[in-house]
């Protein structure tokens, strides 16, 4: 036998605690982990399963697509759509009253200010501009037989302007009336001394609001040091990509999907309607989250980058919304902002209670919404007002506290990814019916 010498090494003799070690209870009080009450919230793994197979889904229908349709990608039919302006006249008729009524509305405020208007007549001439402003945009694309694309552009456009000087009346008013008006801006580096009232009242502070990324009009806004000129790259290659995207999944992926889904509408087929809606869900919400990126990170950005715009809080963490009324608050600040300020507020200090301030900037909302849609299509049908009107039980609901959090959150993104196909294979129907395509 060999005998060991010092210098080697021993095994390591085992104690009576590492024997006993086997003997020990393995089983105690524990939760499973899909339980709430295990406490465990890690589902990262289960969340990048989610994600590959819905990657896998999308493929089999773009794959589907490719296989049923071809290749429907046609960028002359891009420059077709965006010379859907019509005539030389159209385009003449559409400048001209862009121009006019916000030229009128700086010139009356400029006659406010060196007390040359009374302020009961300097309302009237204000509000039949306003009406005009909304009206005669309405009559040059029924007129012009604008199409569908360049209606929405130019009633998009003309909308942004109303509130602009729906906000622009509002703030000198207030200035006026010695309810404020000499606003400090917040995270600003401000070499020059903060405008007053009067003297706002420039062309070049009434053409940087009329460009500028917001729709609430303030006398001294935040401004950055300089332009970032990567950034600004970044933004403006960012907006062109999307919008070719844009184009070409609209073309190749949205069309055929609404067309497709008209036939069941018009039979009153119930179980193919619904497989149909759900065919148009996927498509129409992955366009409506990249127009949503495109217009509200990329565009905007780039134009408050060009004109050192200091507040760049265009939207919120809207996709975590568990109410209707936080998503309303959170996808759209600009928006939002506007409709606080000079609608529910206002209709607040005037004694109105806070439901029926809420409903006013529903209903107003609700309009506007038809407004974009009606307007271009050139035919009158409520299912944009009713669509919105149907948020108001929709926010009621998301508001009880049982509501709050996931189940909340689920409503919002059900009403998002189902209710804009239904709306959208409405009017398509409605339309075709309408022009007798």
């Amino acid at each position: 036998m060999k005998r060991r010498t010092g210098t080697e090494e021993r095994e390591p003799v085992p104690t009576n605690e590492q024997i006993l070690i086997f003997d020990r209870p393995i089983h105690k009080v524990r939760e499973s982990l899909f339980s709430t009450g295990s406490g465990f919230v890690n589902y990262r793994g289960l969340l990048n399963n989610c994600i590959i197979c819905l990657l896998l889904s999308n493929f089999h229908n773009i794959l589907r697509n490719f296989n049923k349709y071809g290749l429907l990608i046609n960028p002359a039919q891009w420059v077709t759509i965006s010379l859907q302006m019509g005539t030389l006249p159209a385009i003449l008729s559409i400048l001209c009253l862009f121009s006019v009524f916000p030229l009128l509305t700086f010139l009356l405020e400029k006659a406010a200010s060196k007390g040359l208007l009374k302020e009961r007549l300097l309302l009237i001439l204000h509000a039949s501009n306003m009406i005009m402003l909304l009206a005669l945009p309405v009559g040059v694309v029924f007129w012009f037989k604008l199409g569908p694309a360049a209606g929405f552009i130019v009633m998009f456009n003309y909308s942004i302007v109303w509130m602009k000087m729906m906000s622009y009346i509002q703030v000198n008013s207030w200035c006026r009336c010695g309810q404020g008006g000499v606003a400090t801006p917040t995270n600003n580096n401000h070499d020059k001394p903060l405008v007053q009232y009067p003297d706002n009242i420039t062309v070049k502070d009434f053409c940087y609001f009329i460009a500028a990324p917001t729709l609430c009009y303030e006398l001294n806004y935040p401004r950055t040091p300089k332009i970032r000129k990567i950034f600004l790259l970044r933004r403006t290659l960012e907006s062109i990509f999307l919008v070719n995207i844009l184009l070409a999944l609209s073309q190749q992926w949205l069309v055929p999907t609404v067309m497709g889904s008209l036939e069941p509408l018009q039979s009153m087929d119930l179980l193919m309607m619904i497989q149909r809606g759900l065919l148009l869900a996927l498509p129409n919400h992955l366009l409506w989250l990249l127009l949503f990126y495109f217009y509200f990170h990329s565009y905007l950005n780039v134009l408050a980058e060009l004109l050192r715009f200091g507040d760049r809080s265009f939207y919120k963490d809207w996709w975590n919304a568990d109410s209707i009324d936080t998503f309303w608050r959170h996808w759209n600040v600009p928006v939002h902002r506007w409709a606080a300020r000079h609608v529910y507020y206002p209709l607040l200090s005037r004694g109105y209670s806070r439901v029926m301030s809420q409903i006013a900037v529903f209903l107003l909302s609700a309009f506007f919404h038809e407004y974009l849609v009606s307007i271009p299509l050139r035919m009158l049908r409520p299912w944009a007002f009713t669509a919105m009107l149907s948020q108001v039980p929709l926010a009621l609901l998301t508001s009880l506290e049982v509501m709050r959090g996931q189940p909340g959150n689920v409503v919002v993104w059900v009403s998002i990814i189902l209710g804009q196909p239904l709306a959208i294979m409405m009017y398509m129907h409605d339309y075709l019916i309408h022009n007798k395509l």
